[in-house]
């Protein structure tokens, strides 16, 4: 097992270059930033200009950023390009002009957002990002790393059902319990590691962290800490949810009019294949010096071992 602070460097092949939530095209994104796209709580205005983003969602994969980028439009002062730019990541040599004519129109006064969940575990990014704007605001959404982990096995598995099962790819081996972290739905939910690359470019202050699980039973407080944190008025509040009983989580509605409520794609809410417990305990096990390491640095209690032991 990896003692705390161990850095991982390792890759592990077939199953490293998992595509994002949405792998985004160069076609999507010319059309994300062009007027007339939905970049914001409604159509973009054909006026206001074009800026380059002064808030970030920048991780984590399957922690719930749709959710929080889809939550955030509704509020009149932001506007967001909907597809994921991954500039820092993929796209930097493209240069911050190509970033900047991606994004949607807006107008004094309005914060322009984008999200891309693999910035967060891109070794570059921080320092990508901090040579744009030092001043940049930076979210992450985050999830109990056992059940994240499963969420993007679960994605891969939609789109490829010929891999191994979860058990073989979350061991290098099974018989020792050593848990294979170079696989990237392991390595995403060693928050603390990634963290620390964050904090040599941003201080804690200029970064907001967001409970996926309060995401789901709480909205409206987890979008007011995000409205803080941006300097919003509180507008996104209980009247923009209600929660689906289908689908398990809460739905966004336009709290103004009767339209039929926005909720997240078929991809959203995937049931969760069966896992050994065994290999869910060990993981647990592998987790919690990184959870209780990840508690330390921001100052906040995720409770995700107290919630393990509720089931």
């Amino acid at each position: 097992p990896l003692a705390p602070g161990e850095v991982i460097t390792a890759q592990s092949g077939a199953f490293e270059r998992d595509p994002q939530e949405s792998s985004t095209t160069d076609e999507e994104l010319s059309r994300a930033g062009s007027p007339g796209s939905r970049g914001g709580g409604s159509t973009t205005p054909d006026y206001g200009e074009k800026r380059l983003p002064q808030a970030l969602i920048i991780g984590v994969k399957k922690g719930g950023t749709r959710a929080l980028l889809e939550a955030i439009r509704a509020h009149p002062d932001v506007r967001a390009v909907g597809t994921e730019p991954h500039f820092f990541d993929r796209n930097y040599e493209k240069g911050l002009e190509w970033y900047r004519n991606v994004m949607p129109k807006t107008l004094d006064g309005q914060i322009t957002m984008e999200k891309t969940p693999s910035y967060f575990v891109t070794n570059e990014a921080p320092r990508r990002i901090h040579s744009m704007a030092k001043d940049t605001k930076l979210i992450v959404v985050v999830r109990n790393p056992v059940t994240r982990a499963i969420s993007d096995y679960t994605q891969t598995l939609s789109k490829k059902p010929e891999i191994p099962t979860f058990e073989v790819l979350a061991f290098k081996n099974r018989t020792l319990g050593l848990i294979d972290a170079s696989w990237s739905a392991i390595r995403i939910g060693i928050y603390a590691l990634h963290l620390e690359n964050w904090l040599q470019y941003f201080p804690l202050s200029q970064i907001l962290f967001v409970s996926g699980e309060r995401l789901i039973t709480d909205p409206a407080g987890e979008m007011a800490k995000v409205q803080d944190f941006l300097g919003l008025k509180r507008m996104v509040t209980e009247k923009h949810f209600y929660f689906n009983k289908t689908k398990g989580f809460p739905c966004l509605k336009k709290p103004e009019d009767s339209s039929a409520p926005r909720c997240l794609g078929k991809s959203k809410g995937r049931t969760h294949p069966k896992i050994d417990p065994d290999v869910i305990h060990r993981l647990r096990k592998f987790y919690k010096p990184f959870n209780v390491m990840f508690y330390q640095m921001t100052g906040q209690d995720f409770q995700w071992e107290q919630e393990e032991s509720d089931k």
